[in-house]
């Protein structure tokens, strides 16, 4: 199988690099100043327990010929786009792997390329781009989720998620990827509102007297709109979830709010104010999450 990933970012850099230790054939696309330095100086990946270097196979969108059976995205959702663009030369009928947030990705790849071309996958991991140009995870978060979203794409999946086995990060199959998404989004959407609206970690907030009653509360409104969308989030979830987020003396906190913090942009409009609108579709009021998206929709605006 003959991968493109689209970045060597704190996704597809990381989850990449995995990958090629554990004998994938893997390409990165890259804009010119990252394959330079990726050319001199390879991918340098930093863990809490070790750091290594692979020297990847390398592409630029202009020198992009080959055919790819697989082509992991992993952007922010705001330059989705723009890497779509970079894929223009690609002469492959390949099947789309995104590990972006939310759900409006689907629809726009499904309407591009077509859904028998578009898989659906989860990235849990912090990391980042140090200034040196190495990917750094901090924690030992690291798992995969993929799944097939139709039976043109099942086998390509599986063969794939037998390559996540060979690999040191963690790996899950869902035989219901649609879902499995949703129950990222709710639960991303309760901790990004929460933490942004209060600039806190989840083990302050819930110091508070109303932390954890906040923290029920949005968390049940975005259920109720995935539930009014279809995608009514299971009791097992759900109190796992819940676990999470009012985890006493958890320093776990939002990639939006560390974004807001740096004044770098973040993906409020793909997070929560899609949420929104389908909430409010759906004739759930959003109190709570509208809060969220107009504070930092503020923020943003005034930076």
């Amino acid at each position: 199988m003959k991968i493109l990933v689209v970045g060597a970012g704190g996704v597809g850099g990381y989850f990449g690099a995995k990958l090629i230790n554990a004998g994938a054939d893997i390409t990165y696309l890259e804009k010119e100043q990252r394959y330079e330095l990726l050319q001199r100086q390879g991918l340098t990946i930093e863990t809490p327990t070790e750091t290594f270097t692979v020297h990847p196979k390398l592409t630029t969108a202009n020198q992009l010929k080959s055919n790819y059976d697989l082509i992991m995205l992993a952007p922010k959702a705001f330059d989705l786009d723009g890497v779509l663009h970079s894929l223009n030369n690609i002469t492959s009928k390949g099947v789309l792997l995104p590990f972006l947030n939310g759900f409006s990705h689907i629809k726009k790849l499904d309407d591009q390329f077509g859904k028998e071309r578009v898989m659906g996958g989860i990235a849990l991991i912090m990391s980042m781009i140090t200034p040196t140009g190495s990917v750094k995870r901090f924690n030992e978060l690291h798992s995969l989720t993929i799944g097939h979203r139709s039976q043109k794409h099942e086998a390509l999946a599986k063969e794939f998620y037998e390559i996540c086995i060979r690999a040191d990060f963690d790996h899950f199959y869902s035989e219901n990827i649609e879902q499995a998404l949703w129950d990222k989004w709710v639960f991303l959407a309760s901790l990004a509102g929460l933490t942004t609206l209060l600039h806190s970690s989840v083990g302050k907030i819930v110091e508070t007297s109303y932390g954890k009653e906040l923290t029920h509360l949005i968390y049940e409104e975005c259920c109720l709109i995935a539930k009014v969308c279809g995608f009514d989030i299971d009791e097992k979830t759900k109190n796992k979830a819940i676990k999470e987020l009012t985890k006493e003396n958890s320093p776990l906190t939002s990639s939006m709010l560390r974004d807001l913090n740096l004044g770098q942009k973040t993906e409020h409009e793909h997070i929560l104010h899609d949420l929104i609108q389908r909430g409010t579709k759906g004739g759930v009021n959003c109190e709570l999450l509208k809060l969220a998206y107009t504070h930092i929709n503020l923020l943003q605006t005034q930076s």
